[in-house]
């Protein structure tokens, strides 16, 4: 029996780890790639194949796309699944945003998926296969100094819906847009401190932040054969938080 195959971009971070390991324990054959080179036997716990890659290269550099492009046809024959993941978060108010960073977050977080997507489409049609692509929740709701980020991710919300309209059957194509969720990407934005963590908890309904294995089991959901009428959607995974009103 032929496996089904997966592959997933920033599969060394804590939502791409949950999301390789998932996938790997339901049969799938998962190819990761990553920026960051792997410790010791770091890759081989979430995928089958790591490949080594810097999307924003992929996005800027014509020669580095098409020395991928040809690693990627020797290496993925098949594909059912692509999950564009990987993201960079660079923080800073309007007037201080240097244009390199708000190139690489836009590369990164919305061109990059686009033109994986775009590689892929054959080999995805074949399998009746699925893109899912994570946004996050600052697509709808932000806060000061996320200008770029908060743009990329309601773009690649947008990519989603007309990516799935334009494809129609041939690929399925859906989004998710997690809130807090327990990342070294989270910590690094309070700085590791447990205080001001536990006040983000709090300001959850459900009184807790979410997990990385949430997102995945999500994502795995929507490859599977019972979402099949599922296409063009943005879910939003936040512990009730966008709900919340606060007026005090």
């Amino acid at each position: 029996m032929i496996k089904k195959t997966a592959l997933i971009t920033g599969v060394l971070g804590g939502i791409g780890k949950a999301l390789g390991k998932t996938f790997r324990e339901r049969g799938y054959f998962v190819y990761g790639l990553d920026i960051r080179t792997p410790d010791a036997g770091e890759a081989a716990q979430v995928c089958d194949v790591f490949i080594p890659f810097d999307l924003h290269g992929y996005c800027t550099n014509e020669s580095y796309r098409t020395q991928h492009q040809r690693e990627f046809s020797k290496l993925i024959p098949t594909l059912s699944v692509l999950v564009n993941n990987a993201a960079v978060q660079l923080l800073d108010h309007t007037e201080s945003i240097r244009l390199e960073d708000w190139q690489e977050t836009l590369n990164v977080n919305l061109t990059g998926p686009m033109l994986l997507s775009q590689y892929f489409i054959p080999l995805l049609e074949q399998e009746k296969g699925v893109i899912v692509n994570i946004a996050s929740i600052h697509q709808q709701l932000t806060k000061p100094r996320f200008v770029s980020y908060a743009t990329s991710k309601s773009a690649l919300v947008g990519l989603t819906k007309a990516m799935a309209v334009d494809l129609k059957d041939r690929v399925r194509v859906n989004a998710i847009s997690p809130a807090a969720i327990e990342t070294t990407m989270l910590r690094a934005g309070f700085n590791n401190d447990e205080a001001a963590l536990d006040i983000l908890r709090n300001l959850h309904p459900v009184k807790r932040i979410g997990y990385p294995d949430e997102v995945a089991q999500l994502v795995l959901f929507l490859c599977s054969e019972e979402a099949g009428f599922i296409s063009g959607a943005n879910f939003t995974l936040d512990g009730g938080i966008s709900s919340v009103l606060h007026d005090l």
